[in-house]
């Protein structure tokens, strides 16, 4: 199959031949040749690549946590500049896109609201609205298939830098169709146009596709990572360590005071499909419990399609919060730019979760209490499907 980047490298961008362009893209950013798409763009006759943009962990992915700002500095291969679109700057200033005719977006994004490149995207649209500019979306495979959809939907509240829209937590799309949803929902008077994907299937894993996986983050190293993360990145709400710190971020889940024995066969006991629980004990080199001996969990996730995440991702919250309720806590804020609400309820979208945990009610009647708004957004997700 071939993402938006090779189709472009095989045949151009005839719509904006000849256009000032500038590229939103990081390390992951890769054709399947694994050659960069500055270089791509940058060596397509018909463009004049004029600036590069990078998200949250920098343009090389060097960045290893929230709220670390870098600064923009001269790119060495192609010798244009390189502006930061996380810390002070988050979406593109006007003087960024001077001498622009277009922004191109290819971003590997890992089909999970609270990723941030889905935000990134939004912001670069709205920016590109305001200027009068285009803006062209490489399209990817969301890496954990785009045909399961999960979670709460995003309320209109809580909305922050790692939830622009009124979307689930695993929405099932990717980020041409992101792109388009986007334009009409939120009213952005921009041109949009997404180079598709060939050959991509709905029910496609990033590993079942035969492209190369790049890390996007450095918590992000494998697609067993990005399978478990809309239901894992729960627990950066917490005082539990989501596995930051070691090499299995997000599978690995735990806390000193864990008897990760119990856990293990509590969750097992329970019959969570897709999904087998191995007792596991780790030390953080970083981030939460840095240093300390924890005890817990691995998620192996045996069938991705039988797989939920979020719903496994509640349950294993809930079974920890009942049995050491005396020492669990949520974390405080800040989280990211958020410096007053909960970070829990910013990860979640809502605090009907965190409320709904707090009084022990059962993971259906809170995936029940969200059913209303989940019918809606799958009926307007039908829309804007391009595979």
């Amino acid at each position: 199959m071939m993402t938006g980047l090779d189709v472009v490298r095989e045949e151009g961008l005839g719509s904006f031949r000849g256009a000032r362009v500038g590229l939103v893209m990081n390390q992951a950013s890769v054709d399947s040749r694994f050659r960069s798409a500055a270089d791509v763009v940058a060596g397509s006759g018909g463009l004049r690549l004029r600036a590069l943009f990078g998200p949250q962990h920098g343009i090389f992915g060097q960045t290893q946590d929230n709220m670390v700002e870098w600064e923009g500095f001269d790119d060495a291969g192609t010798g244009v500049p390189v502006h930061s679109l996380y810390g002070a700057v988050r979406k593109p200033t006007v003087e960024m896109l001077e001498g622009l005719d277009a922004v191109m977006v290819d971003l590997q994004d890992v089909g999970t609201r609270v990723y941030t490149f889905a935000s990134t995207l939004f912001l670069v649209m709205e920016a590109c609205a305001e200027k009068g500019i285009g803006v062209v979306v490489l399209d990817r495979p969301n890496p954990i298939g785009g045909v399961a959809v999960e979670g709460n939907v995003l309320e209109e509240g809580f909305r922050s830098f790692v939830g622009m829209m009124r979307i689930p937590m695993r929405h099932g799309m990717t980020m041409g169709e992101l792109a388009l949803m986007y334009r009409e929902t939120a009213g952005l008077a921009c041109h949009a146009e997404v180079v598709k994907m060939r050959g991509w299937r709905r029910e496609w894993c990033c590993d079942e596709t035969g492209l190369p996986w790049v890390m996007p983050s450095p918590n992000m190293p494998t697609v067993e990572t990005a399978a478990v993360y809309p239901g894992a990145v729960l627990f950066e709400g917490t005082n539990v360590s989501e596995g930051r710190g070691t090499t299995k971020p997000f599978e690995l889940i735990g806390a000193p005071w864990i008897d990760g024995g119990v856990l293990a066969g509590a969750l097992n006991a329970a019959g969570m499909g897709g999904v087998y629980f191995r007792e596991a004990r780790f030390e953080p080199t970083f981030g939460k419990c840095k240093g300390l001996l924890c005890g817990g969990i691995q998620a192996h996730v045996t069938d991705r399609r039988e797989f939920k995440p979020y719903r496994t991702g509640l349950a294993v919250l809930r079974e920890i919060m009942r049995r050491w309720r005396d020492v669990f806590e949520w974390k405080e804020p800040p989280y990211e730019y958020e410096r007053e609400r909960m970070p829990i309820d910013i990860i979640a979208g809502t605090d009907a979760v965190r409320l709904a945990l707090e009084s022990d009610r059962g993971i259906g009647e809170i995936e029940e209490d969200g059913g209303a708004a989940m019918r809606e957004f799958m009926e307007l997700r039908r829309r804007f499907l391009l595979y």
